[in-house]
């Protein structure tokens, strides 16, 4: 199955008051280039996150994006400390006692004391702690956007199935025209060497048969329809190979195809089958186009 090098992948989670974000961006590379942004609280973990996603791309441009903030939208859990509560309005009974004030313990007096409520409120100085949760998220971006690549993949799969199709119908009927063009080629030398020759000229005929049959057999480009449509069956088996380095190979096959038919074009003295295989090659072109965003 093919797999595109354009994609796109997130997710985005709230944990323990912390909300992340992570992205994932790919676009086609020649090879596996990866650049991580992080905040500075997860730095240290520059070198697993590109291990992460290396171990599932093996060619592409692929920007990785974590962002970690405090989440607004979440309660603050915050409570009362009863014990110490307790602990200073006895304090404070006491000093008022001591003192001879007479003035009785207020509420404003115990808010003076900011111990007496417990915050639960997330560091973000705190949140390598919460690395875990952060590569739970990376893994399901990474899925995400190998999801992405893989629906395009198939796109671009179909595309490819199509034009080798519409390919191998027109070398159909270049064989055909290759067939009555041989024919022709040979008629028409024959009659040039009659016409030179003249009534008078003796030559030997059995020789003049074996320079023709020479001459057409460089005009032949049977072998080159029949490698052209073996490496049409290798192309298109290789659209459903699950291994890697699938974009290179069919490149490879490309690269084969356009020789054959830049071949079959120097040796066709037929105007029809040269321009049979100019719109093969504008084809061919357009996978080669498409086939700059496959791994």
């Amino acid at each position: 199955m093919l797999e595109s090098m354009t994609g796109y992948g997130s997710a985005e989670s709230v944990e323990s008051g912390v909300r992340t974000l992570v992205e994932l961006r790919s676009v086609n590379n020649r090879f596996a280039e990866i650049s991580v942004k992080l905040p500075r609280q997860l730095l240290s973990f520059e070198l697993e996150v590109r291990e992460m996603i290396r171990a599932h791309f093996q060619r592409g441009k692929i920007a990785a994006f974590i962002q970690i903030q405090l989440d607004d939208a979440q309660p603050i859990p915050v409570s009362i400390n009863t014990a110490k509560v307790k602990a200073y309005k006895e304090l404070l009974d006491t000093l008022n006692r001591e003192a001879g004030f007479g003035t009785p313990v207020l509420l404003e007096h115990l808010l003076r004391f900011p111990e007496i409520f417990d915050n639960g409120t997330t560091s973000l100085d705190q949140v390598d702690q919460h690395w875990p949760f952060v590569k739970n998220l990376l893994q399901e971006a990474i899925e995400r956007l190998k999801a992405m690549r893989r629906r395009e993949g198939e796109e671009l799969s179909i595309d490819f199935r199509g034009r080798i199709a519409e390919i191998e119908n027109t070398l159909k009927l270049i064989t055909l025209l290759a067939a009555d063009n041989l024919e022709a080629v040979r008629t028409r030398l024959a009659a040039k060497v009659e016409a030179v020759a003249g009534k008078d000229l003796v030559y030997s005929r059995d020789r003049l048969e074996m320079e023709l049959v020479l001459a057409a057999d460089k005009l032949d480009i049977t072998e080159e329809l029949t490698r052209f449509a073996s490496h049409n069956k290798f192309f298109i088996e290789e659209l459903q190979n699950d291994e890697s380095g699938t974009g290179r190979k069919l490149n490879f096959l490309l690269q084969e195809q356009l020789r054959e038919a830049n071949t079959i074009a120097s040796k066709s003295q037929n105007a029809e089958i040269s321009q049979k295989i100019v719109q093969i090659k504008e084809d061919l072109e357009k996978i080669r186009e498409q086939l700059q965003n496959i791994e």
